[in-house]
């Protein structure tokens, strides 16, 4: 059974990240979209309600199972006897950060990243532009899936 861990702190999750896991669906047995927990990170949103929106999202989805964690990405996939991390990609940027962080996983395990492009209408799409048209009274529905709309 080829798994995925799919991580990030999904703060909250967008279009984007909807439209990589339901791509990496097709490529995996299992995604588990994992929720990082940071101490020292300020959310807009609750563990709680990060983890019921991408519940929602993929009710319908036998593939896809939610988890929180803390640590390094490399033991939880450990743990789960996952041998992939599933990333997305959305600019150049992202690619030489995540790179650094595949090689030091590849470093310290035998865990390999798979790395899926963002699809063109979702790749300017980012948790942090999210949270500001939020702050700001804007409207997300083009950019997020409709179980984050429920909340705001």
């Amino acid at each position: 059974m080829k798994k995925a861990i799919f991580p990030g702190s999904f703060d909250p999750i967008t279009n984007g990240h909807y439209d990589i896991i339901k791509r990496g669906v097709s490529l995996f047995d299992e995604v588990i979209v994992a929720i990082g927990v940071n101490a020292e990170k300020k959310y807009m949103f609750s563990l709680e309600d990060r983890k019921r929106f991408i519940e929602e999202a993929f009710k319908d989805e036998p593939k896809v199972k939610v988890i929180t964690y803390s640590g390094l990405t490399i033991d939880l996939c450990k743990k789960e006897n996952a041998e992939f991390i599933l990333r997305g990609l959305r600019n150049p940027a992202d690619f030489e950060f995540e790179k650094a962080i595949a090689h030091t996983n590849r470093v310290m395990s035998k865990i390999e990243t798979v790395f899926l492009l963002t699809a063109a209408r979702t790749s300017f799409i980012s948790s942090s532009i999210v949270r500001d048209v939020l702050r700001n009274g804007g409207d997300i529905s083009q950019l997020v899936p409709e179980s984050v709309l429920a909340k705001k």
